[in-house]
């Protein structure tokens, strides 16, 4: 088999089930992983021969994205701020708005300050991977109640030869906190009523405890982690936030009722989608 029937045949059957552009995301990720072939690799070698075990690969991908398994599960890894980061089912796919997040951190920061940063529910570690990357002077301490996360993120900090303290720690038993410049977090904020807004790839497949929380409750993160930052945070510290595009108002609300200066923030979108704390 060439590698243009193969891409042909690939989209013919994922045809319907995903956009088009999609499917020729899903193909271009899975060539260069499993084919070690660019872009521009493909285009000047569509007649390249396919051999039966890489057709064999491609084919068990098609039925796990026909059962809408998330891609970066199926490889094993996703592309964040730049870099390469180890995900798995257990543990939170990073995405592009939290990118955001962490420019506007990088944005108010100089890479040359020596600062204590906390990342609460760090999952993936993309966020304190990501800041350590770009903050060399920074210390970096990342929290997260699941021992799985917590190992992929350690794996992450590895492979992307940063040093961040890995903490396995449940946010919501905890009394207190020192000395941090920064603390930031992407906690659970989707309520249980949005569950019909999300997609079938999230719903089945990434780990609830890293997105929903009750819907009578739904600011419970952000309370106990503001309050923490309130004595947690050092003289003129801040407090990052993403936040339910929802919710926007109550959590700026609820920073401000613990004494915090805060400013909402836009994403690419035009949805409240951040919040930062100034500690006055």
């Amino acid at each position: 088999m060439r590698l243009k029937d193969l891409k042909i045949g690939f989209k013919k059957e994922l045809k319907g089930e995903y956009p088009q552009e999609e499917i020729k995301s899903f193909f271009n990720l899975l060539a260069e992983e499993y084919l070690g072939m660019s872009r521009l690799e493909m285009a000047l070698q569509p007649d390249r021969e396919i051999s039966e075990s890489d057709n064999c690969l491609f084919e068990g991908v098609i039925k796990k994205l026909k059962n809408y398994q998330p891609i970066q599960y199926i490889i094993g890894a996703t592309e964040f701020f730049g870099l390469k980061f180890k995900v798995a089912e257990g543990v939170l796919i990073p995405r592009p708005e939290t990118e955001e997040l962490v420019q506007w951190i990088l944005d108010e920061v100089s890479s040359e300050e020596k600062i204590r940063i906390l990342d609460i529910g760090t999952g993936s570690g993309c966020i304190a991977v990501s800041l350590a990357k770009n903050l060399p002077n920074a210390e970096v301490f990342a929290m997260d109640i699941s021992e799985k996360a917590l190992k992929i993120a350690q794996k992450n900090a590895e492979s992307n030869s940063v040093h961040v303290n890995f903490i396995q720690q449940d946010v919501l038993e905890l009394k207190n906190l020192d000395n941090f410049d920064i603390i930031v977090s992407n906690p659970p904020y989707v309520r249980e009523l949005e569950k019909n807004e999300m997609q079938r790839n999230v719903l089945d497949y990434e780990p609830e405890l890293a997105l929903y929380v009750e819907d009578q409750n739904p600011l419970i993160f952000y309370k106990k982690i503001t309050k923490l930052a309130k004595n947690g945070l050092n003289k003129n510290g801040k407090l990052y936030f993403e936040i339910n595009q929802y919710l926007a108002e109550e959590t700026e609300f609820l920073v401000k009722n613990f004494g915090f200066e805060a400013c909402l923030k836009k994403d690419i979108f035009g949805n409240y989608r951040m919040l930062r704390g100034n500690k006055k």
